[in-house]
């Protein structure tokens, strides 16, 4: 069994999840690693959490799968408005601190401001210095990004990489598997080789 690597994203809320995950495991096996999906048992799931509201035990099995793997694979395309899903960016968050590459894909290329304008409309209003102001007058973030900096930053810091297109929002595989190519070169997946260090 190769590397383990989590499958975090929104793709739990199509309509057919389980066929949709093993089809991304199928292509993480081609490479010598191991999908984990938040929707996979948990090996030796502690007894007390049978008493917890489902909604716990869910976010405390995804922190455990997450902690049981050595890289993350996040979809990051822009959900439900102009960003990712806050639930994927939170396991983005929770794999950086444990010290896990984390590698991410959005089947969009738009970036971040564009989507945030879009999404606020007329209510949009640019002051004189170039700077955009939301409705209440708070400011847009406008780095150039293609999300939040610190989701991009994150992912940076790990030696992990984004990589974004355009592509068929929710039916593509093409960038989730250019992830899954770096993921395993950076953690030695033997179908691959030997780590290349940080994919730039």
């Amino acid at each position: 069994m190769g590397p383990r690597v989590y499958l975090a994203g929104p793709d739990v809320f199509f309509p057919e999840p389980e066929r949709w995950f093993e089809q991304k495991k199928a292509i993480c096996e081609r490479y010598g690693l191991t999908g984990v999906s938040p929707l996979d048992s948990l090996a030796k799931e502690p007894a007390t959490w049978a008493a917890l509201p489902f909604w716990r035990m869910i976010a405390l099995r995804n922190e455990a799968h997450i902690g049981s793997c050595q890289a993350v694979i996040a979809n990051l395309t822009p959900f439900r408005g102009p960003s990712a899903d806050v639930g994927t960016v939170y396991e983005v968050g929770f794999a950086r601190a444990k010290g896990l590459k984390v590698f991410a894909y959005a089947t969009t290329d738009s970036p971040f401001l564009v989507r945030i304008l879009t999404a606020l409309g007329p209510a949009a209003h640019r002051r004189a210095d170039g700077s955009w102001l939301d409705g209440e007058g708070l400011l847009v973030e406008q780095f150039g990004l293609f999300d939040n900096l610190m989701i991009e930053g994150g992912i940076a810091e790990s030696g992990g990489l984004l990589i974004t297109g355009d592509a068929d929002r929710w039916g593509d595989l093409s960038l989730f598997e250019q992830c899954v190519l770096a993921a395993a070169k950076q953690t030695g997946s033997p179908e691959v080789g030997p780590s290349l260090g940080a994919i730039p």
